[in-house]
């Protein structure tokens, strides 16, 4: 179950203590997380709100290995991200994380099966391999008739559901999503919150999102709001009890 008091919770995959984000702008110290603790267990679907500018982003980036922090530590599965140097956080992130983003980020130039193969190209898995595992995650998110078309010839939610192929091909230890419904109507959104709810729920992926949307925030089994640097766990819900 989710923590956020600093108390160690028993099979952790995420555990976060004490952690710090300051920037220097100009003369002026901003401090964007402060003494932040967290304990996510395999398989909890977590979403965090708060208003803009609350450092929501940055807890995300942190988590992925995106960014540092200025003091504090980011343990998963029992590695501490904050004592690596940064070509072993390349190779732990390309195994560990899929990422997940509001516009999508796809090549245009690749079809829908060239975008998700791409986390692959940095494994040892041969062509076959590969292929395998690309026919799988775009089955998965209900696109195997799609692999050969490119973005272009996709919708909004065809395109965000390529994205979610491509975080999942590596069979990751986490999923990173960053507004994953803010570029999408309503009724694309919620075929892609049944798709990450269906992920966490039936495949037991961990899944941590930061949203705006209640709606979408709704669909996790624990709500955290972010505000001036300090997480706080509210009542809700959720998809499951």
């Amino acid at each position: 179950m989710v923590r956020v008091d600093g108390v160690d919770a028993p099979e952790t995959l995420i555990q976060v203590r004490n952690l710090d984000k300051r920037y220097q702008r100009g003369s002026e110290e901003i401090h964007v997380l402060q003494g932040l603790n967290l304990d996510v267990t395999p398989g909890e679907f977590v979403a965090f709100m708060g208003p803009s500018g609350s450092g929501k982003t940055t807890l995300l980036n942190l988590l992925g290995g995106l960014d540092v922090p200025t003091s504090g530590s980011i343990t998963v599965a029992g590695d501490e991200l904050t004592r690596m140097s940064a070509a072993k956080l390349t190779r732990w992130r390309a195994r560990h994380v899929g990422f997940i983003f509001q516009m999508y980020n796809l090549l245009p130039v690749l079809t829908a099966f060239g975008n998700v193969e791409l986390p692959l190209l940095l494994t040892k898995l041969n062509r076959a391999q590969r292929r395998r595992q690309v026919e799988t995650a775009l089955a998965l998110v209900g696109l195997a008739d799609r692999m050969d078309h490119y973005p272009r010839q996709l919708s909004g939610g065809q395109e965000q559901r390529v994205a979610i192929a491509r975080a999942i091909v590596a069979d990751p230890s986490f999923l990173l999503c960053d507004e994953p419904t803010g570029d999408l109507d309503r009724a694309s959104a919620e075929e892609i919150l049944d798709l990450l709810t269906a992920l966490a729920k039936e495949h037991g992926k961990t899944i941590l999102m930061v949203t705006h949307d209640p709606r979408a925030a709704a669909r996790a089994d624990h709500i955290l709001h972010l505000d001036k640097g300090v997480l706080v766990e509210t009542a809700g819900e959720g998809a499951r009890p």
